[in-house]
């Protein structure tokens, strides 16, 4: 496993973190093997969020590290100020409510990296920016920064920070994976910096530097190896609604397509390449992966160290036909 920093963190943060939405305390054995397992194998972050599972993911979390004693060595991503049905929830009583809950669950005094899971670019930065340092400077975080916030907003708050001599974004975690997001895939305000469209974003972080933490890095299963075009009708019902919905569209077919054709010229699997294009990129990257099993992880951290050039990278991408 590789390891990177994240301003504010004491601790290196793996480069593969795993996400854990799929997890609750119902299957606690069978969750807590997939975390020891994963542990074992250098993954030491973890990626949840206030809404997973109603919290239940908070507190599967929870649970584990207070059985293996192990707080110490975990790095934890929670994520807070989701909107809910009624209302945006991107302000700082909601922020410091969620946090507060995510404490509880997660049965520790700290967060190493907190991110507001949604934006609301209707709300100022300023006030934002001051809550979450207020936070920081109470040790109940250690770092902060924005999941599905857009680059400019980011700027924005960390312009704000540096102004007013306050700590900035230290983190950002949009869609990143080689499929092109196409359609929102939770319909509220999903952010994406994939495809020709996002290049301007792309550009920014390869300037900044700013850790990314992409979520649906292997585009929710898209490419898993499990399916593909040839058999998308008889395979489509091991994909979740956000999948079928962001990802599987005609370019990202495409993709696919080439993505199999690599992987078999170089005796690799499917997510291997996809997850190799990422870490071939010239950006600050930690991967949010779904892995299952510590195998599926293993599989990864092998990714991290397959090389591709250029015109690979631009071949599967779309980018150019020529390789």
């Amino acid at each position: 496993m590789k390891y990177g920093k994240v301003n504010g963190v004491d601790k290196p943060v793996s480069r593969l973190v795993l996400g854990t939405d799929y997890m609750n305390t119902k299957e606690l054995e069978k969750n807590f093997a997939i975390l020891d397992g994963v542990f074992e194998l250098g993954c030491n972050t973890f990626d949840t969020a206030h809404v997973y599972a109603g919290g239940d993911g908070e507190r599967l979390l929870g649970m584990w590290m207070k059985e293996r004693g192990n707080r110490d060595k975990v790095v934890i991503i929670t994520k807070g100020a989701h909107h809910n049905q009624d209302r945006k929830r991107v302000t700082p009583y909601d922020i410091t409510s969620d946090l507060h809950d995510s404490l509880a669950r997660l049965k520790t005094d700290y967060i190493d990296i907190y991110l507001l899971h949604r934006d609301d670019p209707e709300v100022p930065v300023g006030p934002i920016v001051e809550v979450l340092n207020e936070h920081l400077k109470a040790g109940k975080i250690k770092a902060f920064g924005g999941s599905n916030w857009h680059h400019t907003r980011i700027q924005e708050a960390n312009e704000y920070a540096k102004k007013h001599g306050l700590v900035p974004f230290a983190a950002s975690s949009p869609h990143y994976s080689l499929a092109e997001q196409v359609m929102d895939p939770w319909g509220q305000g999903c952010v994406a910096i994939s495809g020709p469209k996002e290049k301007e974003a792309r550009e920014w972080y390869i300037k900044t530097q700013l850790p990314l933490f992409p979520y649906s890095s292997l585009a929710r299963g898209f490419f898993s190896g499990r399916i593909s075009r040839s058999n998308f009708e008889t395979t489509k019902h091991l994909l979740d609604r956000a999948c079928l919905t962001g990802y599987c569209h005609e370019q990202n077919f495409k993709r696919l397509d080439r993505v199999e054709i690599l992987a078999k010229e170089k005796g690799l699997k499917v997510p291997q390449i996809a997850m190799a294009f990422i870490m071939n990129q010239p950006l600050n990257v930690f991967p949010l992966i779904g892995a299952r099993s510590p195998e599926e992880l293993m599989d990864n951290i092998k990714a991290c160290d397959i090389t591709l050039t250029k015109e690979e990278l631009d071949w599967l991408d779309l980018l150019t036909d020529k390789r």
